[in-house]
């Protein structure tokens, strides 16, 4: 139902963007997110979006990241620059209520940043 893409391996300082498409699913009104979980640590928020535009990002990926959705096509981005060997993980998108408790999980896309 969460579909992501666009991983990858690039080098340190490019640029990557992530999409997830999110069908069969309907949360009104909704957050997007993006999440990621390096190697033996706990996975943590990237940056999320609400419905309305609203955006919040982790303080490691300010200025860098950029959230954005297409609410017609039901589809989250995440546009990375300046990308960094410490930006390596598994990214998952996720969709959640705004105001409940329901959520999904995409299955996850791999990016890899060599330095």
């Amino acid at each position: 139902q969460l579909q992501a893409s666009g991983g990858g391996l690039v080098q340190a300082g490019g640029s990557l963007r992530l999409s997830c498409a999110c069908s069969g699913v309907i949360l009104t009104p909704n957050v997007k997110a993006w999440f990621r979980q390096a190697p033996g640590k706990q996975r943590e928020l990237v940056a999320d979006i609400t419905s309305g535009g609203i955006t919040n990002y982790a303080d490691s990926v300010k200025g860098r990241f950029t959230i954005s959705r297409d609410n017609a096509k039901n589809i989250v981005y995440l546009q990375m620059n300046s990308l960094k060997p410490e930006d390596t993980a598994v990214y998952y998108c996720n969709l959640r209520q705004e105001y409940g408790l329901r959520y999904y999980w995409g299955q996850g896309t791999q990016v890899t940043v060599s330095s």
